[in-house]
């Protein structure tokens, strides 16, 4: 069996980190080492963690670091040759691990797998893999749709959504630059996106198995209770995590895009910078000034 690292980063929002990793410690293919990147700011959380997981690797920062410098560290600090890189508020089925670490033997072109991700009543999809879309967003498969067996067929994705997704190091270090393996500019959002678009654009591909499934609480760690498991995220975001929700998606156009491609979306691209002005003009006014540097 594949040598695994686990990498979970925390803001200590709730108890998801102890129930994720309590998933962790449940795997029939347990990882060989657990490493948390704890961006709460808070020394009472670090010192839990430490004193109930003792094999769990913490990591305490003194600022928040944000999603992709935090997964970039703990990639940096992991030791194996899979890592298996979390949210918090993700809980594994036992055989997670076992059923997305096995499809890498099929092609070794793949460099990404990941499995169902359901919502935390395990009725709701959350992510079935990621796809591109034609006004260059990111979409996850089966997102809000009800499980009935529709995404039961195991096969090639565009992508795999960041919040459970195992990656081959090989290709973590083939694509890497000088941004980081997660472009450190995207401290929150399409930074899954952005790293599958590059992967794909050098011959890796990305994996869906609907045998490993997860629980996702979407949002469970940066939106308020009301917005947890809802549709139409941005409504859910503070200033400065809808600002990086608009920057992000426009910096992985600008990174990943063809020239030809480019041309081909472009009248897509803008309409959907259109309505998300209009949404903006109408609900959040004061970031109108804000979002037009970005």
């Amino acid at each position: 069996m594949s040598k695994v690292s686990a990498v979970i980063v925390t803001i200590g929002s709730k108890d998801y980190i102890f129930r994720c990793i309590e998933s962790l410690l449940k795997q029939t293919c347990l990882a060989d080492e657990i490493i948390v990147i704890d961006n709460s700011l808070d020394p009472i959380l670090s010192s839990k963690l430490r004193k109930m997981f003792p094999q769990v690797k913490v990591y305490s920062q003194e600022k928040n670091l944000f999603y992709s410098p935090s997964l970039n560290k703990g990639l940096e600090l992991s030791a194996q040759d899979f890592i298996l890189c979390l949210n918090d508020d993700i809980i594994l089925d036992s055989c997670f691990i076992s059923k997305a670490v096995d499809v890498f033997s099929k092609d070794t072109r793949i460099g990404m797998a990941g499995g169902k991700i359901l919502r935390s009543n395990a009725r709701i999809l959350d992510s079935c893999g990621l796809s591109l879309t034609f006004w260059r967003t990111a979409k996850d498969r089966g997102y809000g749709q009800r499980d009935k067996g529709q995404f039961n067929k195991a096969g090639y994705v565009f992508g795999i959504n960041g919040s459970a997704v195992i990656y081959r190091r090989e290709m973590l270090e083939k694509i890497k630059d000088k941004n980081g393996y997660f472009d450190s500019r995207f401290l929150m959002f399409y930074e899954d996106l952005d790293l599958s678009w590059r992967a794909q654009k050098t011959g890796w591909r990305a994996y869906y198995i609907p045998e490993a499934c997860a629980y996702h609480v979407r949002g469970g760690s940066f939106r308020p209770d009301a917005g947890k498991d809802k549709a139409i995220a941005r409504r859910y975001l503070n200033s400065q995590l809808h600002l990086e929700l608009i920057k992000n998606r426009h910096l992985a156009i600008l990174k990943n895009e063809s020239f030809f491609g480019f041309l081909l979306h472009f009248i897509p691209i803008l309409a959907y910078d259109a309505c998300v002005l209009v949404y903006i003009l109408l609900f959040r006014p004061k970031e109108i000034r804000p979002v037009l540097k970005v």
